[in-house]
């Protein structure tokens, strides 16, 4: 019979982990490989916590998330993702909605989702923290994003769905193979702001329908996207909705002086940017777009985004 999940004043949850290891999936070519030489202190870290510590092969993205999954199914009563957005993207899909514990050892460009949940920005000290958690047992729910579609099959999402200019550009960007790094992502937006034009979308919040012309739609379980961007400012992912962002029939010009704003999380103020919040969010769009999630290739819209409430029990 499975504990009752109580949870004290702060929200942390009293059903203790399993008595498995401790799981780790690490990216060392996260951050463009600056931290590659913390991972053993990292481990050194992981393993304070008094249990076995195994590092889950990892040499493609695929083979990344058939480990976890099956590190899961094995017995682990924590997953470790040492990397960024996308590392802890595919950790999410093994761990969500199971009673295992998930920690983010933020090492990424982006590292958008163990930020917003609490987590120190310092790699070993976010190590510690969930290396804590692992040797008390304590954990905090939160939220996740489920989505569903007919391209995309059913994915986990844990901060922000891009399915406007920005996933188009990050779109372009991964079919160009020249310039490398930065410079390939600089040169996509250039050359799709010079494509610039708004799309035709259906967008359902709670089964209620809206229909607008749009460059840039967001939808969000955490507030920040792109490393540190506040696309949807106002996002909790412990309420149980998701945040949606939407930016109207906008020129380049007027998105330009919009995108800096998006730091600060003040693009909200702009006239012909609308925020909403929902539960479920069916997206629909005329011509097709690609939509990324945590910083990854999706797949097509539709799509449909449902919050879950306690999706993960986050070490911290």
């Amino acid at each position: 019979m499975t504990a009752p999940d109580h949870r004290d004043p702060t929200g942390a949850a009293s059903t203790p982990l399993g008595d498995g290891p401790v799981a780790v999936l690490a990216n060392p070519t996260a951050g463009r490989g600056r931290h590659r030489d913390l991972l053993p202190a990292v481990l050194a870290r992981l393993e304070a916590a008094g249990r076995p510590v195994r590092l889950l092969e990892a040499d493609t993205a695929a083979q990344a998330q058939k480990s976890c999954h099956a590190a899961v199914a094995d017995g682990a009563a924590a997953l470790v993702a040492v990397g960024g957005d996308g590392t802890v993207h595919l950790a999410l899909q093994a761990v969500a909605g199971t009673p295992v514990g998930f920690g983010p050892v933020p090492v990424g460009t982006g590292n958008d989702f163990a930020v917003e949940t609490g987590f120190p920005a310092d790699p070993l000290v976010a190590a510690g923290v969930v290396a804590d958690a692992v040797r008390v047992g304590r954990t905090h729910p939160v939220d996740l994003a489920r989505l569903t579609g007919p391209g995309t099959g059913t994915r986990w999402y844990g901060a922000v769905l891009g399915a406007g200019f920005d996933a188009i550009v990050n779109e372009r960007a991964n079919l160009m193979r020249w310039p490398r790094g930065r410079r390939r992502y600089d040169l996509a937006i250039l050359v799709e702001l010079a494509r610039l034009r708004p799309r035709s979308y259906t967008m359902r919040l709670d089964g209620v329908a809206h229909r607008f012309d749009g460059v840039l739609v967001a939808v969000g379980n955490c507030a920040s996207y792109g490393g540190g961007m506040r696309i949807c400012p106002d996002a909790d992912p412990t309420d149980g909705l998701l945040d949606v962002v939407v930016a109207g029939a906008v020129g380049r010009g007027t998105l330009m002086r919009i995108k800096p704003q998006v730091y600060q999380g003040t693009h909200l103020d702009h006239p012909l940017v609308r925020g909403y919040r929902a539960r479920t969010v069916e997206l629909h769009a005329a011509g097709e777009i690609v939509g990324y999630a945590d910083g990854e290739r999706i797949g097509p819209l539709p799509v449909t985004v449902t919050a879950v409430p306690g999706a993960v029990r986050l070490l911290r």
